[in-house]
């Protein structure tokens, strides 16, 4: 089964959400289209410094043929700030309680970068929140097959200096307002998207906004105080969801066709394919993503999704 999706969607506007209270914190979400007995609904997870606005255009097509949910992270976009840690587990918690508590069954849960890295997360340790699982150049360290090397002293010592020196309030403070800045984020962007023309003012003004939201600056350097989470093979040793990985092949920020390899040597029985794009493929080429997003979740056997639907 086929969906056509072919309108034009360079510029849209991002669709009004609403607030779900977590953990005594305002989380932002949105919700369009609506349930279908014979499909499971659509979850879809932003990276760092994004939000749902960074789905606006996938948003508006595949609510045509799904019921879509898009959240922000706490910590991100329209969600709260609070000064607390960070981690993928975090995250996760929040992810599957949305889950449980708002979207009320499973769901397929798609995520591009710290989003994806957060929906395996869900899919490994609540599997009754995940009806599958989509990743767009997800984040996340596999565990290395050969040790490390012994760590160069001076090197070392470099990088504990300024771990330590960005974890003080005035020089985390100092670089937030350098990467905050509209000409800073653009040139990012470029760095990131193989199609320049995608990078337009509404772009750059949705990934900048948030940035002047009470707790932006704390939430930025708390990336610093995170420690690493679990490994993406450790989780994927605990998940059972079908896999759909949609690969950015042009991504500087890693190597896909290596991460590709990881992902197949520890979970075999995924579907991939390359798209000529960035790091984030669903807002670069957003119909492309869409088709096969679309087309891969009618093909699931899902025979509980018509009973959990009312």
């Amino acid at each position: 089964m086929t969906v056509a999706i072919t309108s034009n969607i360079h510029e849209v506007l991002a669709l009004p959400g609403d607030t779900w209270q977590w953990q005594g914190h305002d989380i932002y979400y949105v919700k369009a289209g609506t349930a279908h007995r014979d499909r499971p609904p659509l979850l879809l997870v932003h990276g760092f410094g994004a939000s749902t606005d960074h789905w606006r255009k996938n948003i508006h097509e595949l609510k045509e043929e799904f019921e879509v949910w898009a959240i922000d992270l706490l910590g991100f976009g329209r969600s709260a700030k609070p000064d607390q840690a960070y981690s993928g587990r975090l995250w996760r918690d929040q992810l599957h309680e949305f889950s449980r508590d708002v979207i009320g069954r499973p769901a397929v849960i798609a995520g591009n970068s710290l989003g994806g890295y957060a929906s395996l997360c869900v899919a490994a340790d609540h599997p009754e929140s995940v009806a599958g699982v989509v990743l767009l150049n997800s984040a996340g360290p596999f565990q290395s097959s050969t040790p490390a090397p012994k760590p160069n002293p001076l090197q070392q010592a470099i990088r504990q200096t300024v771990q330590t020196v960005l974890l003080q309030p005035l020089p985390s403070w100092l670089l937030f307002q350098y990467v905050r800045q509209r000409r800073n984020i653009r040139k990012t962007l470029k760095q990131v998207y193989l199609d320049h023309t995608v990078i337009t003012d509404q772009l750059v003004e949705d990934i900048r906004r948030p940035a002047d939201d009470p707790g932006a600056v704390k939430v930025f350097a708390a990336v610093f105080k995170s420690p690493q989470g679990e490994t993406v093979d450790a989780l994927l040793s605990r998940m059972t969801a079908p896999l759909l990985i949609l690969w950015g092949e042009g991504d500087p920020w890693m190597n896909t066709r290596q991460r590709s390899q990881q992902f197949r040597e520890h979970y075999a029985p995924l579907k991939e394919h390359f798209l000529q794009a960035g790091h984030c493929p669903h807002d670069e080429v957003p119909q492309q993503v869409n088709q096969l997003l679309a087309e891969w979740v009618l093909s699931l056997e899902s025979p509980d999704v018509v009973d959990s639907v009312a």
